[in-house]
């Protein structure tokens, strides 16, 4: 298994749709002002986070279960700055759309620009064949507000290529999150 470069990045999504929209080039600024970057990077991908938030609130004081999620404890919020409680979380999605070879397996990253602030982004991976947009949790594990910026970056996409095709991929097992869009909440 290897890490694949920015050349291979670049073909895989102008050539198979595997990341749309793509930007071939890393983007620091908008509008003269500067932004979390976003984009090809030397050995990965920077995505962005749309402006659709889910944000966890605790006023049913119900308890969090994977197998039961209570879509109540989350505050539907679009804009284009997600303010995250204190100790709390929020969901996102990604701006880009993926599409996985059955050879390739993705892992999701938080950038370091996030992390500094004490805004940790889940570790996830895509796995082979897997597509559509990626659900992002952002955890705030500061006892302060923590501000997230839509259509700026917001996690790096690392992409391993195996020697081999997989025997099963995500789509032969009928994945309960393929294909997902938008704000995607636990599903068993």
């Amino acid at each position: 298994m290897s890490i694949k470069s920015d050349r291979w990045i670049r073909h895989m999504a102008e050539n198979k749709e595997m990341i749309s929209p793509f930007e071939a080039g890393q983007i620091r600024y908008k509008n003269d002002e500067k932004i979390v970057s976003y984009g090809t990077s030397s050995y990965g991908y920077d995505v962005r986070c749309a402006n659709e938030f889910k944000i966890f609130t605790n006023i049913n004081s119900s308890i969090v279960d994977p197998k039961s999620f209570d879509k109540n404890n989350f505050v539907d919020f679009t804009g284009d700055v997600c303010i995250i409680p204190p100790n709390s979380f929020a969901l996102a999605r990604t701006v880009e759309y993926f599409k996985i070879p059955r050879d390739v397996l993705v892992v999701c990253l938080g950038k370091s620009t996030y992390a500094r602030c004490g805004i940790i982004v889940n570790v996830t991976p895509l796995e082979p064949e897997w597509e559509g947009h990626v659900t992002l949790e952002f955890s705030n594990t500061t006892p302060l507000p923590a501000k997230i910026y839509a259509n700026e970056g917001v996690a790096q996409m690392l992409f391993y290529q195996s020697d081999e095709i997989c025997q099963t991929s995500y789509a032969d097992r009928g994945g309960k999150y393929q294909g997902q869009r938008g704000v995607t909440l636990p599903r068993t």
